[in-house]
């Protein structure tokens, strides 16, 4: 005997279209798989009058947020609104209210996790959230349950389609920045307002969320370094390529005790290493656990059907389970005991300078450096002289994050111009 689930909708984009489409039309497997029959009750809108491609029932539509919260039948809020307001604010009133939530928003998500979960122990109400990070890719149930038997120091993520695409599409053609873009957006692969992918701000809130699940301990969106692809330029990629590098936007996180970094920005892997070869708009997650040692989760991190197949999954989860389950760790905005934030992480650097060519030039240079303790691996000029200058790319040893921006900041506009700057990850 199939048992009966009542949802509400908030929203009903292309995500929320998406899970509707999946539970009508896989409805009937997941009965017969899960035992379940959910049935959606109210879907809140913005106007009852827009154009849809469902022919909803008469009396599902609704424009009061009440019509879904208040309504005692219905046991579960599925939340595709995004962004931080009003889907907060709701969420947090359905948990009050006793309902379970099930939600992709990793901005809500990420910046009132404590809240939510809060609200959610305390009135006995599920929280999930498995589709806010890498769509379709099961990484959050692996991090709670799957993974808990590991002591996780290191996780590496392409957990943004729209930038991965941009960088694979300038690898492989040569392509410059700006083009690219422009084709992701006729696509539709790329917002009209890009700024949250590529400004990295959408894989930062990704990896608040990754972070604190892998590291046991609450790693706070304001934590995580940034920096966007905007400057990343085709020569860069190229010379990179030369050098046996393959440039990605990463969110990087790692644990050394209570220390952790947490940081998102363009960098250069091997081209030997598993992420160097997710192209295109698809996701992956690179972790290493002192069990499980290196493991790897890639997919289909975006797209309605996929981020609806990780809500769905996670329905049936909070449908069957018996007592939902929280994060163990202390989800406080203050907590007592905390992750130490480190700003100052290692790694080699790949710079690129724009360098009088004339005696003695690469010495003042290689003087900055060694001043801030940052050691040469590598130095080679790129292509011809210049009105007076060349190109000169540095690769450096293993150096502290502050010590290569004193080193950078020293450097005499009169004998050399940065021109780029790239983290360097040899993992």
């Amino acid at each position: 005997m199939a048992k009966d689930i009542t949802i509400g909708f908030l929203g009903c984009g292309n995500v929320g279209s998406g899970v509707w489409r999946l539970l009508e039309g896989f409805g009937a497997d997941i009965e017969h798989r899960a035992g379940l029959r959910f049935n959606v009750k109210k879907v809140l809108v913005r106007s009852l009058t827009k154009a849809r491609d469902i022919q909803f029932p008469d009396g599902v539509l609704t424009v009061n947020p009440d019509d879904v919260l208040n309504d005692p039948e219905i046991q579960i809020v599925v939340e595709f609104l995004g962004g931080e307001e009003p889907a907060y604010s709701l969420m947090l009133r359905a948990l009050n209210a006793g309902k379970t939530v099930v939600t992709a928003n990793k901005v809500a998500f990420a910046l009132h996790w404590h809240e939510l979960q809060k609200a959610a122990k305390t009135h006995g109400a599920g929280l999930y959230y498995e589709a806010a990070v890498c769509g379709a890719i099961p990484i959050i149930h692996s991090l709670e349950e799957s993974l808990q038997a590991n002591r996780i120091d290191k996780i590496y993520g392409i957990v943004n389609g729209t930038t991965n695409y941009i960088l694979t599409r300038m690898s492989k053609n040569n392509e410059d920045y700006e083009t690219v873009l422009r084709d992701a957006q006729q696509l539709g692969l790329a917002e009209p307002d890009p700024a949250a992918d590529v400004e990295g701000l959408d894989a930062a809130y990704k990896l608040s969320i990754l972070a604190s699940l892998a590291f046991h301990g609450r790693v706070p969106f304001e934590d995580v370094y940034i920096e966007g692809i905007t400057h990343v330029s085709a020569e860069d990629i190229r010379c990179g390529q030369e050098l046996g590098y393959t440039l990605k936007l990463l969110a990087i996180g790692k644990r050394d005790g209570m220390n952790v970094e947490t940081r998102v920005h363009p960098t250069f892997i091997r081209s030997d290493h598993p992420l160097a070869n997710v192209s295109g708009s698809f996701n992956a997650v690179y972790l290493h656990g002192h069990a499980c040692k290196e493991m790897m989760f890639l997919g289909r991190g975006a797209g309605d059907m996929p981020t609806a197949s990780a809500i769905v999954s996670d329905l049936e989860r909070a449908a069957t389970t018996c007592q939902h389950k929280y994060p163990t760790f202390v989800n406080e905005l203050n907590p007592k005991v905390a992750l130490h934030n480190n700003t100052d992480w290692q790694c080699p650097f790949y710079i690129r300078v724009s360098a009088q060519d004339e005696p003695g030039v690469l010495s003042r240079i290689a003087k900055c450096f060694a001043d801030e303790c940052v050691s040469i691996a590598a130095v080679q000029q790129k292509g011809e002289q210049h009105n007076g200058r060349v190109t000169l790319v540095v690769i450096t040893h293993i150096a502290s994050e502050k010590a290569m921006q004193r080193a950078i900041s020293a450097l005499d506009s009169q004998i050399a111009t940065l021109e780029s700057i790239i983290r360097v990850e040899q993992e």
